[in-house]
């Protein structure tokens, strides 16, 4: 196996541990706040399809790309808003995944790198390759599995990672 369907398959491990963790909740539930965090189990898939599909846009245009698409209110994304589903937000997840397996299973070179945004948490005038960028989004998507774990464990007893 290459490195790119490495990165393809640790990546998607992640997805599906999140994916694992929302099984068999409604609507309702998955919209429950079940610890002092703002965060619930609905938002949580909303929020890193955001974040998967503006890093994927920097891969391809860089920081100017990022803009846009799913930028919106940042504490919106990570609650489910009125009218939104469970169903619905892992159907977008699910094709935001496809679209990054297939950008990474296409890219010319893994290497190709563009200056990061300004924000405080970046190193001023860094940049990221494409491979810097999967990590990342490896990171986060295992960060946000862990806590989805935590709130379904708390809305009722249920664990994916244990």
């Amino acid at each position: 196996m290459g490195e790119r369907e490495e990165l393809v398959e640790t990546l998607d491990k992640h997805r599906g541990l999140l994916r694992r963790t929302v099984r068999d909740l409604g609507d309702e539930q998955a919209a429950r706040r079940t610890t002092a965090s703002e965060l619930c189990l609905g938002g949580l898939v909303k929020h890193v399809a955001a974040v998967e599909a503006r890093w994927a846009r920097f891969i391809t245009g860089g920081a100017e790309a990022m803009r846009g698409g799913d930028d919106g209110d940042w504490a919106a994304q990570f609650r489910m808003a009125d009218g939104e589903t469970l169903a619905g937000l892992l159907a977008r997840y699910e094709a935001v995944a496809r679209g990054t397996d297939e950008l990474v299973r296409s890219l010319p070179d893994l290497d190709l790198a563009h200056p990061l945004p300004s924000a405080p948490w970046f190193e001023p005038g860094a940049s990221w390759s494409a491979r810097r960028v999967l990590l990342h989004l490896i990171a986060e998507t295992a960060q946000h599995a862990g806590h989805a774990d935590i709130i379904r464990e708390a809305l009722d007893g249920a664990k994916s990672m244990g």
